[in-house]
């Protein structure tokens, strides 16, 4: 028997991985995150799958349903929105699963900020503006954030900056990154990032909190920021430039 954590991608239910759709078919226990994941991906289960709705279980009750099935000879589907490598509580679940002997494998899905970057029709990496993408949140209810992690320190670099679960604190996170950025950075708050439902607003440092409340956006929201979201005047790559030495590559 092994725990399959999969990815189930960003919202939308047909940018699930192949790889994940076909372990979610063949399982004949699914655990999901019914606030989370997109409910039509469930139709894809067994017809006689175990569903169940992690949303209001505490860790001990999500590992006890993982080794009951193990137990019970059963594969196990655990459904996590995004992928599984960012914000997604998986290392607990896995460090409980070893004490256990519990198999797991991971099936990675499409990330939030990929998703966001779509939506937005941008690379956040654009030669000569930014290389570089910093993946990080806020301090409020949540875990703390480690020292030297605040994003004060972060934004030293002006790199490509993703923020999840801070867009209820998008006050706070303008005034921590206004002295490196800029009132003039470019912003994209992209709320829903590939449902029906998406929405995206964009603006700037200066004036990015006051959209955002006023849309109302609370929730599933990712903040980027940083010039490569608005960058026209850069040099093309190296990958494909006429003056690259193809024969090296060959």
């Amino acid at each position: 028997m092994t725990v399959r954590f999969i990815g189930a991608g960003p919202g939308a239910a047909d940018l699930i991985t192949v790889r994940g759709l076909r372990a979610l078919q063949a399982a004949p226990v699914c655990l999901y995150a019914g606030s989370l994941v997109p409910r039509d991906l469930l139709a894809d289960c067994p017809p006689d799958a175990r569903l169940v709705d992690t949303a209001n279980l505490t860790l001990d009750e999500i590992v006890a349903e993982m080794t009951a099935a193990h137990e019970a000879g059963l594969d196990v589907a655990r459904l996590h929105s995004g992928d599984p490598s960012v914000f997604s509580a998986v290392a607990e679940q896995m460090r409980r699963l070893d004490a256990h002997g519990v198999p797991y494998e991971v099936i990675p899905g499409v990330p939030a900020f990929a998703a966001a970057a779509a939506a937005l029709g941008r690379e956040l990496t654009v030669p000569g503006v930014s290389q570089t993408i910093i993946l990080t949140r806020t301090s409020a209810r949540a875990t703390p954030m480690p020292p030297g992690e605040e994003l004060a320190t972060l934004s030293a670099s002006r790199a490509t900056m993703v923020l999840h679960l801070a867009v209820q604190r998008i006050a706070a996170v303008v005034a921590d990154l206004l002295p490196a950025y800029g009132a003039d950075c470019p912003v994209a708050v992209v709320a829903r990032a590939s449902r029906d439902d998406e929405e995206i607003i964009r603006g700037t440092l200066g004036d990015i909190a006051d959209q955002v409340v006023a849309a109302g956006i609370r929730r599933t929201a990712v903040i980027v920021v940083g010039r490569a979201l608005t960058a026209h005047e850069f040099p093309d790559s190296h990958l494909y430039s006429a003056a690259r030495d193809r024969a090296c590559s060959s």
